[in-house]
């Protein structure tokens, strides 16, 4: 019986996920059943191959790497890549993709991702959030709602790395135990949006300062992004962020007052059995050791809870910890939710 044919993709943007995406894909194997065909970023080739190969966060790539006339080999793949700064200078469609995986974190809404469509994509699935629910077709948190997708969605988004560690989590304490309210704070490590020594930012006088000499509070979507998801929680959760002077892996510090009385042990029993058996199986992970952040580096799950820092106080405040790493974990589920994606969509394909 012969063997399916791999879905091909392209990556529109080759930054920290865009890498992160190609790398995971790779790491994974002749499984994924994907196969990278493009990338679109506006880098030259001696760069996109040398960070390509080389990581400072994730390390060296595991396998074979060069150059070729406009391609990038890896593993003996050929990936074309192309030079457009707008989604409009290629032609999609001659590519021959059945998914564009947006990473450049550039476009927000339905009119972006109409100028994909229009270039010949035949379906979008974004590393961002969108501007509103009605600038997507859907939201998508795999392990929570991934089942709503019929294949007829032609934008889909892949949400926030901290939206898709804090929703199976609070769906699955709502469900459990109940909540009445939420106050999330993302412990977020720097990013390529801060400078490395003081310098003008465009909208946040914060952000204008060193990111690897303070902790720097934020602006954060995250309460909008759970509600989209979450819409019982509607007005009964709030958020709030500090960028960290750590490269890479983050946390959320979540706050719930609960509807059932509880304790810290019933509240590490459910997230525990979370991660072993059912829909979280694999995409949550539990732990009872002494970790810091660093051992989280290139860990794929959507979050890893820290049993020891559950408190509750009085009968139904609880508080927990979990970490999740902001690049890799996020690039794993962008490629569970594209492969979800393609098989509702396989009919059309």
């Amino acid at each position: 019986m012969p063997q399916p044919r791999p879905y091909k993709v392209a990556l529109n943007g080759y930054g920290r996920i865009g890498r992160c995406v190609l790398r995971a894909l790779f790491e994974r194997g002749a499984a994924a059943g994907f196969e990278i065909v493009a990338i679109n970023d506006l880098a030259d080739m001696a760069s996109i191959e040398y960070l390509t190969r080389f990581d400072s966060t994730h390390g060296r790539f595991p396998g074979e790497v060069r150059v070729e006339d406009d391609c990038l080999h890896i593993n003996g793949n050929c990936v074309k890549v192309l030079r457009s700064a707008t989604p409009e200078g290629i032609d999609w469609a001659a590519l021959d993709v059945d998914l564009v995986l947006e990473c450049s974190g550039a476009y927000h809404t339905r009119a972006d991702g109409q100028r994909f469509l229009d270039a010949g994509a035949p379906r979008v699935l974004f590393s961002q959030p969108m501007a509103s629910e009605a600038d997507v077709d859907a939201t998508i948190v795999y392990g929570v709602n991934q089942d709503c997708l019929t294949g007829a969605e032609l934008l889909v988004s892949n949400a926030s790395c901290t939206t898709n560690c804090g929703v199976p989590l609070l769906r699955l304490l709502d469900q459990a135990i109940g909540l009445e309210y939420v106050s999330i704070t993302t412990i977020h490590s720097a990013m390529n949006d801060q400078p490395v020594i003081d310098a003008y930012h465009h909208e946040d006088l914060r952000r204008t300062r060193s990111a690897f000499q303070s902790v720097i509070p934020v602006s954060t979507g995250l309460a909008r992004g759970i509600e989209r998801l979450l819409p019982e929680l509607a007005g009964r959760i709030q958020a709030k962020a500090v960028r960290v002077p750590t490269v890479n892996v983050s946390c959320l510090d979540i706050t719930m007052q609960t509807v059932s009385d509880t304790d810290a042990s019933e509240v590490n029993r459910i997230l525990r059995d979370a991660a072993t058996s059912g829909p979280l199986k694999g995409l949550l992970a539990y732990t009872e050791l002494p970790h810091a952040s660093c051992d989280f580096n290139h860990d794929p799950h959507s979050a890893i809870v820290d049993a020891s820092q559950t408190r509750v106080s009085g009968p139904r405040l609880v508080n927990i910890l979990a970490w999740f790493d902001n690049e890799w974990g996020f690039a794993n589920r962008m490629l569970d939710v594209a492969e979800h994606y393609l098989q509702t969509a396989s009919p059309q394909l």
